[in-house]
C-alpha cells in the first residue's frame, strides 16, 4: 500500500530544519515517528504548529508527517509551522493568500550572532582595565 503525498514543504527556523508531508487523512500529526503531543509537550508550541491548519480550515482534512532535526524545541516548532504552511500552499493554491496574509510563508531569518575572537561572546567584551 502506497500513500500519496498531497503536498510537501521544507521549513526552517534558527538552526532547525523540518520536512513536512501532507497526506489525505483525519488530522493526525506525526513528528519523528511520535505523536505531536508526545514530541512537543508544550501546549503553546502545539498551537503554533497547528495554526496554519486552523487558518486554512483543514484541521481534519490532512494527516501531517514531519521529519525535523537541529536546534531546540521552540526552533523546531517554528520550522514545522513554516514547512506546514509551504505544504498547504503546495497542496492547494487557494491557501497561499490566507497563509501569506498571516505571515506563515515568511521565513524568520533571525539567527544567533557568532562569537568574535578577542571577546567573551558575540557582543560582550572582556572587562577593560585602564591600569
Amino acid at each position: 500500500m502506497t500513500t500519496e503525498n498531497l503536498g510537501y514543504g521544507t521549513g526552517r527556523r534558527k538552526t532547525s530544519v523540518a520536512r513536512v508531508y501532507l497526506r489525505a487523512g483525519n488530522g493526525n500529526i506525526t513528528i519523528n515517528n511520535k505523536k505531536a503531543e508526545e514530541y512537543i509537550p508544550d501546549e503553546i508550541l502545539l498551537q503554533t504548529i497547528k495554526s496554519p491548519l486552523d487558518v486554512c480550515n483543514c484541521l481534519n482534512k490532512y494527516d501531517v508527517l514531519v521529519n525535523v532535526y537541529g536546534g531546540g524545541i521552540s526552533g523546531q516548532a517554528g520550522a514545522i509551522r513554516h514547512g506546514l504552511s509551504r505544504a498547504l500552499a503546495d497542496a492547494d493554491e487557494s491557501n497561499r493568500s490566507v497563509l501569506g496574509a498571516n505571515g506563515f510563508l515568511t521565513r524568520d531569518s533571525r539567527m544567533v550572532e557568532r562569537k568574535k575572537y578577542g571577546q567573551r561572546g558575540a557582543r560582550r567584551r572582556f572587562q577593560f582595565s585602564k591600569r
